[in-house]
């Protein structure tokens, strides 16, 4: 099939508050720097924002901007230990993000 063609090669059954939740996420990972956040948490689980940090040619206030987006949509948990938070990803949405795509696509 090519894009010329009339007949749907899929159809997307998302909806309502799944939708909402989709496009939450959608579009908190859509930002270069969110993104690179994520990609950092799938090797460093349970980091805390300093490492975050000094991966990232940010400020610091910046980062804490970037991971409240990805924690607000539910990409991320966080756990605050003293002064630190330590970040991982939303095990949970992660499934869901997957089998929601899945269904889609």
């Amino acid at each position: 099939m090519n894009c010329r063609d009339t007949e749907p090669c899929c159809t997307i059954s998302v909806e309502g508050a799944d939708q909402d939740r989709l496009v939450r996420l959608m579009k908190a990972a859509g930002n270069p720097t969110r993104f690179e956040i994520l990609k950092y948490l799938v090797t460093h689980p349970g980091c805390i924002t300093g490492n975050i940090v000094e991966f990232l040619p940010i400020a610091q206030s910046t980062v804490s901007q970037h991971l409240s987006v990805l924690r607000e949509a539910g990409w991320i948990e966080g756990t605050t230990e003293g002064p630190a938070t330590c970040y991982c990803l939303a095990k949970e949405n992660i499934v869901w993000f997957r089998n929601i795509v899945a269904k889609i696509f």
